[in-house]
């Protein structure tokens, strides 16, 4: 009947099917409701693809699919916005599946880091895991480390690991770095050395550029057009690097920036001795990095009272100081830029306050209060908080509320924060990486397993009452080793699911 119309019936004339349907593209979704229930022509014009697809695209739904991929875009776009409030909701009641992600014979848990819903954890035995959340069993393969020259002595504790969409990174405690491909299996593609302890070691979001900094030096190691890895730049600083983050999307050589003490580099090839920002006697305390912004907390003392503790944003293009925001008495422990809302910005403090602040005012826009110790993680989109505290709190917050809507409770301090749509990734990482009693019962894992850390994932998009989901005690292998498994063991053997 579509393929029939030929003039439509508007009010008093006759339009053309193209140029009614050019009228309805301003229409939203209620207003094409109430215009299907005029007339039966009105119906089909009001319901046709090309509007439902447009609308679907503007509210960011199913952004990498075409028009022909979806039979009827109406249906989608309801879908889409049933799911969504079905995952708000079980965000706002903790309504999911929860499951603690750890590598039993392996020693005490040194640090993560995910990258959407892949997790990286390395270990002080030295062996590297990786953690696919996305598939229902939790798939952790071990990525294969580098022998040692003679094959003598006990592999070193892993320093930072580091992980993207094609490359993982580890930095170990003997200032070796491995680097493997996600794409190309589990043996190390490239594998460096620094003579002294690695104080830090970024990975950039996009790229495939890393940088370490080892003593009063930054390296940068970078593959080229034919894969051959190789330094393009090597910076020389003043004073030992805190934090060193890589610009994301950068064309070109790398960038990076690193804050040492008091001083934060813009590392550049062909400029490599660029101060970003330098006030003596203010230490930076956190640092995040996009790709065209940079924001630090800053520590003044005491002598100093007419400047508080605060927050500044420079930009990475003018090397100009945009906006100062936070006027508070304690720290500034962590801030997260490159994953918040455009044009917000979300920090944490040691004064147990988590702070969210609207750079085009400069002033806090949200701050709530709820940690026993100092905030160690955070992370934010537009409707939620998750922070993540020293005590092992983790606390999801209704930002427009500026309430708690539930917390989780572990050991250790929490270090990694990571959250999308649908999941939630924390990793408790103790301080004390030689538990009492793990040089005595050397080969027994189960003592003091309290002090070795977690690694919690929770999926809301998984129903609560769904009956044929699997349970976590049946997703091991009837064919794996039960010898550091804790869970309740079955009576009977039972099948590969």
């Amino acid at each position: 009947f579509q393929n029939e119309i030929n003039e439509v019936p508007f009010f008093d004339v006759q339009l053309p099917y193209e140029l009614a349907l050019k009228i309805f593209q301003y229409l939203g979704k209620a207003e094409l409701g109430r215009c299907a229930q005029v007339s039966r022509t009105w119906k089909i014009l009001a319901e046709d693809e090309v509007l439902w697809y447009r609308l679907c695209q503007e509210e960011g739904y199913l952004l990498d699919m075409s028009i022909s991929d979806h039979s009827c875009w109406k249906l989608a776009l309801k879908d889409c916005r049933a799911r969504e409030h079905m995952l708000k909701t079980n965000w706002k009641n903790r309504v999911g599946a929860v499951s603690q992600l750890r590598y039993e014979p392996g020693r005490v848990l040194c640090d993560v880091h995910c990258c959407d819903g892949v997790l990286m954890a390395g270990y002080t035995s030295g062996e590297v895991r990786l953690w696919d959340t996305r598939t229902w069993d939790y798939t952790a393969p071990v990525l294969a480390a580098v022998a040692a020259p003679g094959g003598a002595g006990a592999p070193p504790h892993v320093s930072f690991v580091r992980i993207n969409s094609s490359l993982a990174v580890a930095a170990y405690e003997d200032g070796t770095v491995s680097v493997w491909s996600l794409l190309l299996g589990q043996e190390p593609i490239h594998h460096f050395q620094h003579n002294q302890h690695i104080q830090a070691l970024a990975l950039a979001p996009g790229g495939s550029a890393v940088a370490t900094a080892s003593g009063f030096q930054v390296k940068v190691e970078s593959p080229d057009d034919k894969g051959f890895w190789q330094t393009p730049a090597t910076f020389e600083i003043q004073k030992l690097v805190n934090f060193l983050n890589l610009v994301p999307d950068v064309t070109g050589s790398p960038v990076a920036v690193a804050a040492a003490e008091d001083i934060v580099y813009l590392l550049k090839a062909e400029d490599p001795g660029r101060v970003l920002h330098s006030v003596y006697g203010q230490p930076v305390t956190c640092l995040d990095v996009t790709a065209h912004e940079a924001a630090f907390g800053i520590k003044t003392f005491g002598w100093l009272l007419n400047e508080p503790n605060q927050i500044l944003l420079y930009n990475l293009e003018t090397n100009q100081c945009v906006t100062k925001v936070g006027s508070s008495i304690g720290d500034f422990s962590c801030v997260n830029l490159h994953s918040s809302p455009p044009n917000m910005l979300v920090a944490g403090n040691k004064d147990r306050r988590v702070r969210v602040f609207d750079l085009r005012r400069g002033e806090a826009a949200c701050s709530v209060y709820g940690h026993q110790l100092g905030v160690s993680a955070v992370q934010m989109d537009e409707w939620k908080l998750v922070s993540g505290g020293e005590e092992g709190l983790v606390c999801v917050w209704d930002q427009r509320m500026a309430t708690k809507l539930w917390e989780m409770h572990a050991r250790h301090p929490v270090r990694l924060v990571w959250f999308n749509s649908h999941s939630l990734i924390t990793a408790n990482i103790p301080e004390e990486k030689n538990p009492r009693g793990s040089s005595i019962t050397e080969d027994d894992p189960s003592l003091h397993r309290k002090y070795r850390g977690v690694i919690h994932c929770y999926e809301f998009s998984v129903e609560q009452l769904a009956g044929d989901s699997v349970l976590p005690i049946c997703r091991s292998s009837y064919h794996g080793l039960a010898g550091y498994s804790y869970n309740i063991g079955l009576a009977v053997p039972y099948d590969s699911i």
